[in-house]
């Protein structure tokens, strides 16, 4: 492992039907200066600044479809130690007197549905959404995004052709929401359950071209070693919040952590440490589109 510190890592596996779900449980030994290890990240502030009242002790529990370049980085869910969301739970965690972290992997469509139980919060890069706010609580925003177009390098993609191409969104997105609702192409896009799938259909030339979030596309077109490329975006007011249980009682508490990352700039450090070395581009460089 690529830590500093030594994590001990347990995980875990079982089906639910046809889905698989994931844990990674990180246990924090007390390192040198007397703070609990979290994986890669350096945690700031002050410990148990704030109360969460957590399903187990000590633990925060974080339910999100894993790995995502930048945001989680690792190949499965025990490999992940770093990236934007895993440091942003840390932070989270550390700042509310918690030691440890347990991540469990489900899929997107899995989340937002509103019938998870068992976790605390929920990191995944997760637009904040009126039919969304109707089943679920988020915290304030933590991340500005737009939806982006990934297409195949050299391919004959743009505003003025997308309507009428073969489209691909992934499955409960704000993607597919926006495509259906707003972009309305000439045929209905193809849903994929995850991103992987997408992408496998986007270079396999069944679809030619894949609507997700920019900050996503950026990281998948870096690691596709130049197969496939972020060609345009569409500014929607997009914003990513922590997604917690319906009516928690722990929402207004992640909204004053929020509140205070934002302040002594741990989130904009996030950014910079790890969603730019994974975009390999700056978002604002992307051709925006008209969606009219």
């Amino acid at each position: 492992m690529r830590t500093s510190r030594w994590v001990g890592v347990a995980t875990a596996c079982l089906a639910v039907g046809t889905a698989v779900a994931c844990s990674s449980t990180a246990s924090s030994d007390a390192a040198k200066d007397g703070k609990p290890s979290f994986g890669q990240c350096t945690v700031t502030g002050q410990p148990g600044q704030y109360h969460l009242k957590t399903v187990e002790p000590g633990v925060l529990t974080i339910k999100a479809d894993v790995p995502s370049a930048g945001w989680w980085d690792g190949n499965t869910v025990a490999d992940i130690k770093s990236g934007y969301e895993y440091c942003l739970a840390a932070e989270i965690a550390y700042r509310s007197g918690l030691t440890s972290l347990n991540l469990q992997n489900v899929s997107f469509d899995g989340l937002v549905s509103g019938k998870l139980t068992g976790y605390d919060v929920s990191l995944d890069e997760i637009s904040i959404t009126p039919e969304r706010k109707k089943i679920v609580d988020f915290s304030d925003p933590y991340y500005d995004s737009a939806i982006g177009v990934l297409a195949k390098k050299g391919a004959e993609v743009n505003a003025s052709n997308l309507r009428g191409l073969r489209l691909g969104v992934k499955q409960g997105t704000a993607a597919q929401q926006w495509a259906n609702g707003v972009l309305q192409p000439q045929r209905r896009p193809d849903v994929f359950p995850g991103d992987s799938e997408a992408l496998a259909a986007l270079n396999a030339g069944r679809i030619d071209a894949y609507l997700q979030d920019v900050a996503i596309e950026l990281g998948q077109a870096k690691q596709s070693g130049g197969q496939v490329t972020v060609v345009g975006q569409y500014r929607t007011d997009e914003a990513y919040g922590v997604m917690l249980p319906k009516d928690s009682s722990n929402t207004d508490t992640v909204n004053k952590i929020i509140a205070a990352l934002k302040a002594d700039g741990t989130l904009t450090k996030l950014s910079k440490t790890y969603l730019g070395p994974a975009f390999g581009g700056d978002p604002s460089t992307v051709p925006v589109w008209p969606a009219s």
